[in-house]
């Protein structure tokens, strides 16, 4: 294989199952994460100042102390993402059951924490005034005025709700799409620039033998890159607990890696040059990583497009990576979605080798 005299394409490998998924995990989380807030506290009360000792890290530094007239200023400058105005009289009010109002101010331009960040505020204020009160959040009350159903909520598989554990996880399955498609395609079209297929036509091999060395070359480089990042910056630089089993998740990365290579072949017989071939593989790539399933819920797209993306592999190769990598989900568990990425991969397996057998004969 003449990737190893090809530095450009070890150095593409070695960015996208290191650089690649280590920033995206670390650096685009959308958690509150030590959000700045500033009190305007005009009760100084003892449940204003549980209020205040309620923001705590690490979703929020330590609340800084300022006065009303310096709301304006300090949200201009910055220096605040929220600011909470605390009113007078705020504590004797809550007491004599009247409602009233606490301010919220947000500097929305911090996108990834303005939304989620104000929710948790209202959500720390309410906690505090029904402690202080001695009463229980009640989510429903009956007609006689009884408790009616409380609900709780327990988060499995990622208590914390971390963006990181997701996202890094992710990242390696879009990455072993792109440079399956890209890797095997660009092969094909370089052996054809240079002629090398031309050397190959006069060997005693068949088609079915040059499209399956492609196949296999290729994918054994992305399984080895893929496994040694999972261990090496998943597991180890960014701590992610991968409850599953890797050997599985292996077995149905080789697998995958059958349909999604012959795609990419499928595609180099399309067109005649890398630059064609990246035009056309760019907005392939794009529909399978935006509707997969990794980055959107299937449930929220439409039925008809739901339909579409049951005959794409990347599809069940997300559900089966979530199910084994996340949820410790076994073979028993898993084995309907190996079976239609088997299913898919010999379909485009077997148009694949036309298409290339008809390339092979316009050639000689």
């Amino acid at each position: 294989m003449s990737l190893g005299r090809d530095p450009v394409l070890i150095f593409l490998i070695g960015y996208s199952f290191t650089i690649a998924v280590y920033l995206p995990a670390k650096s685009a989380a959308m958690e509150v994460a030590h959000a700045s807030v500033a009190v305007v506290d005009e009760d100084d009360s003892i449940l204003s100042g549980r209020i205040i000792q309620s923001l705590l890290p690490p979703y929020f530094r330590r609340p800084a102390m300022i006065q009303f007239p310096q709301i304006d200023r300090v949200m201009d400058e910055g220096k605040y993402t929220f600011v909470i105005v605390i009113p007078s009289h705020f504590q004797a009010d809550v007491m004599k059951g009247l409602r009233p109002t606490v301010e919220v101010n947000v500097d929305a331009t911090a996108m990834s924490q303005a939304s989620r960040g104000a929710t948790y505020i209202r959500e720390i204020i309410l906690n505090e005034v029904r402690s202080f009160l001695g009463t229980r959040s009640k989510t429903s009350t009956s007609r006689d005025g009884t408790p009616g159903v409380t609900l709780t909520t327990r988060a499995r598989f990622n208590p914390n709700m971390k963006s990181s554990w997701f996202d890094a996880v992710m990242q390696i399955v879009n990455n072993i799409s792109v440079l399956a498609i890209f890797l095997t395609g660009a092969a094909i079209l370089r052996e054809r620039e240079r002629g090398t297929i031309e050397h190959l036509l006069v060997m005693p091999l068949q088609p079915f033998e040059l499209m399956f060395s492609k196949i296999w070359a290729n994918g054994v480089v992305i399984i080895l890159a893929a496994t040694l990042s999972l261990f090496l910056v998943v597991k180890w630089m960014l701590a992610v607990p991968l409850a599953g089993q890797i050997p599985l998740f292996v077995a149905g990365m080789f697998v995958y890696l059958f349909s999604v290579t012959s795609l990419g072949i499928l595609l180099a017989t399309v067109v005649r040059s890398i630059p064609q071939f990246a035009l056309l593989a760019f907005p392939v790539f794009i529909v399978m990583n935006l509707l997969s399933g990794g980055n959107t819920p299937q449930e929220s797209m439409p039925i008809a497009l739901q339909r579409f993306m049951q005959f794409v592999p990347s599809t069940h190769f997300v559900s089966f990576s979530q199910a084994v990598l996340f949820r410790n989900a076994g073979l028993d568990v898993v084995w309907p979605e190996l079976a239609k990425i088997a299913l898919i991969g010999f379909a485009f397996v077997t148009f694949t080798l036309i298409r290339f057998r008809k390339m092979l004969a316009a050639i000689q």
